[in-house]
């Protein structure tokens, strides 16, 4: 019996002009990008290659990616990084509103339903005393509210951190907007500082920084960071049909960062570790495959996707679909089956089927939690614990739906309570 996969939110198969442009690098140009000989400098070129092309996907400068092992790595660099560097500096974070006494922390803006990439790196923070943290809360679509964002931008906010599409339900946020926002923030402050007189004005004003985790969008979504108005964006190559283990941090020239790993001087200073220049090169050729077809695979995927979204509907009662369609990228379709268990679902997809398909994020899969994105959706218990994400790729078909449907009523139906 043939496999179905239905999880491309999880990972995605590596295509085959990925692997192509990879495979020389692990056998025949295996030098060290470091070492200075003909190994070496061959090993460095095609390093050098590959962050321009990662750079002209992402309208940046080549010296603002960093490589990193995958987009949890960026997140953490982004966060960790961005605070470490800010508190280590010698200009203070100035809160006018407080005693000048009081220790003033860096404050952070994120929001309830971020990757735990993101929030768990922001609780740490949190725990160890090193900055403030506020969580906005997001709408039944999983919308912040931008009246909601700037009412909580204080004096001593540093970073606003929200992801650009939701892994679990596929909703997209309004990055654009929030980074206009954003810039018209720093205007104002810019503005202030300037007032100060110059015996008193601190060496530079405090700039709020832009991170954005768009793991999930690239596939989709335009990632200009200048259009977009980010100094942050993470990425990881699994997601985009390239290698696991490899991703990027575009970090903004000017962005202050201190490294998380340390022991050599790879990526200026940021991010040591001898290059994966096999992961590296594949990483390139993925981006350069979803800016060739990303229109052409949006249509292809979104056509399979809403087949998809229509027979169940159709063919399965007492469901709710979490995936707001009108404002999601083409990929996801996330139901709740009320009366019974995703996890029973799922495996017996998997099982009888030979159909791959995830009750939610992947990285969250054992945890044996709740959804804290349905939650906050407002989605009771039960409908969080029946829940099923199918995400589809370039590669799905509409014979596979039907494949599907020849299964899933009788199994949802098997397993109701």
């Amino acid at each position: 019996m043939s496999h179905i996969y239905f999880d491309h939110s999880a990972t995605t198969p590596v295509d085959p002009q990925v692997l192509e442009a990879m495979l020389p690098y692990f056998s025949e140009r295996f030098g060290n990008p470091s070492s200075v000989h003909s190994y070496g400098q061959q090993s460095a070129l095609a390093i050098d290659q590959a962050r321009q092309q990662v750079a002209d996907f992402f309208a940046c400068l080549p010296q603002e990616v960093i490589f990193t092992s995958g987009a949890t790595e960026s997140n953490n660099l982004a966060l960790v990084g961005l605070v470490k560097a800010l508190s280590s500096s010698s200009s203070q974070i100035s809160d006018p509103t407080r005693d000048h006494e009081t220790e003033i922390k860096p404050h952070i803006i994120t929001t309830v339903i971020e990757h735990d990439a993101v929030l768990e790196p922001c609780q740490d923070l949190l725990n160890n005393n090193q900055a403030e943290l506020t969580f906005l809360a997001v709408n039944n679509q999983a919308q912040i509210d931008l009246t909601d964002l700037k009412k909580n931008i204080k004096a001593n906010t540093v970073l606003i951190s929200i992801g650009y599409v939701n892994s679990e339900i596929g909703s997209i946020q309004a990055i654009s907007a929030i980074g206009k926002l954003i810039s018209k923030v720093n205007e104002e402050r810019h503005r202030a500082w300037e007032a100060i007189s110059s015996g008193q004005r601190p060496a530079q004003f405090q700039k709020l920084y832009f991170h954005s985790d768009a793991t999930q969008a690239v596939n989709f979504l335009p990632c200009n960071i200048q259009d977009l108005k980010l100094d942050l964006l993470s990425v990881s190559a699994h997601k985009i049909y390239g290698p696991k283990g490899v991703g990027a941090l575009i970090a903004r020239e000017g962005t202050p960062l201190s490294p998380l790993v340390r022991g050599g001087h790879h990526e200026r200073n940021l991010r040591s570790g001898t290059l994966n220049v096999p992961g590296i090169v594949g990483l390139a050729q993925a981006l350069n495959l979803v800016k060739q077809n990303q229109y052409s695979n949006n249509q292809k995927i979104s056509e399979v996707r809403n087949y998809l979204v229509d027979r169940i509907i159709e063919e399965i009662s007492d469901l709710t679909l979490n995936t707001d369609l009108t404002n999601a990228v083409a990929s996801h379709a996330h139901f709740s089956f009320h009366k019974t268990t995703g996890e029973s679902i799922l495996m017996a997809l998997d099982m009888e089927a030979n159909i791959a398909v995830s009750t939610g994020s992947a990285c969250a899969s054992n945890s044996g939690r709740d959804s804290k994105v349905l939650l906050a959706l407002g989605r009771s218990s039960d409908q969080a614990q029946g829940a099923i994400r199918f995400s589809l790729g370039k590669n799905n078909t509409k014979a596979e739906v039907d494949k599907l449907m020849k299964h899933l009523p009788g199994i949802v139906a098997k397993f109701r309570i």
